[in-house]
């Protein structure tokens, strides 16, 4: 019997995906040749020919014009508020964000799936709105404006305003993403760990931090990739002063509206190929945390 069974199945050494029962060589999973074709003409269409489209229209203008607009002071300014508010607005995420997840996982109190599904309000509620909100709540007539101001602290038509709009709609990528690795982690290393004389701080850094660590960095690198291109709820907070409080996608919108389309597509493609260039160094993290975590 085990000898039928065994000479049934493929050898160790033979690929699953290349062996039938008439020993043939169809796959597996049968299409993957058309399934190929189909994901890369889409992704084609989605992400590539409109993004090659952003580099040709940059290529019409000449070096030094390329570099005058996009190396402005004024441009230069909103590079560093805009990548500056969103790194700041993702670590605060990615802090936060793990507590309230944990919270989520680990306890159990009255109204605990209302609060859950407020995690996903800001990916419902249109930026606009969003930004109109806060802007409402922390205005000097607002309902935490008018008690933080006769203390000196401005918020609204600030960077910080801004910050705190970029941590409203960065929230749910943490959340959402630490939230499954958490309810799958095995409770029994933790109570080994307390078992053994580890202290909570040990447990948490030695046994579960290790565990979650890349599904955290995956949502700090969505939350601050979403961030970078966050227009809606910013736009209505952020006051809009040169120099002082304007973002790279306002610049861009200030350019179109101008008819200067080389232009916009210039700082556009500046604002990616640094988004792109981060998004690998994360990635190389995630990847490295990975490897360590299976060592």
């Amino acid at each position: 019997m085990s000898g039928a069974v065994s000479s049934a199945l493929p050898s160790a050494g033979a690929p699953l995906s290349h062996v039938n029962r008439a020993g043939g060589s169809k796959r597996v999973l049968p299409g993957f040749h058309i399934t190929l074709g189909f994901s890369i003409l889409y992704l084609s269409l989605i992400v590539l020919i409109p993004l090659s489209a952003l580099v040709f229209k940059t290529f019409t203008l000449s070096w030094e014009q390329f570099w005058v607009a996009v190396s402005a002071p004024r441009v230069m300014a909103s590079y560093r508020l805009t990548f500056g508010a969103s790194l700041i607005a993702a670590v605060v995420n990615a802090v936060f964000g793990l507590l309230v997840a944990w919270v989520l996982v680990r306890y159990k109190f009255p109204g605990k799936r209302i609060v859950d599904a407020l995690v996903d309000l800001p990916f419902a509620l249109p930026t606009a709105v969003a930004g109109i909100s806060l802007t409402a709540l922390l205005a000097g007539n607002g309902w935490i404006g008018q008690l933080l101001e006769p203390h000196g602290i401005k918020l609204a038509f600030t960077p910080a305003g801004i910050v705190i709009a970029l941590i409203f709609i960065g929230l749910p990528f943490v959340v959402r993403t630490v939230q499954p690795v958490l309810e799958d982690a095995e409770k029994e290393l933790e109570e080994a760990a307390t078992s053994l004389g580890a202290t909570r701080l040990q447990t948490f850094t030695k046994v579960i931090f290790p565990s979650i660590a890349p599904a955290l960095l995956t949502g700090f690198a969505m939350a601050f990739a979403r961030a970078i291109g966050e227009y809606g709820s910013v736009i209505f907070i952020a006051g809009n002063m040169p120099m002082i409080s304007e973002i790279t996608p306002l610049i861009i919108i200030g350019k179109l509206e101008q008819y200067d389309y080389a232009g916009a597509t210039a700082v556009a493609l500046v604002m990616l190929v640094i988004s792109f260039l981060l998004l690998l160094v994360i990635n190389g993290l995630q990847a490295w945390q990975r490897k360590r975590a299976g060592a």
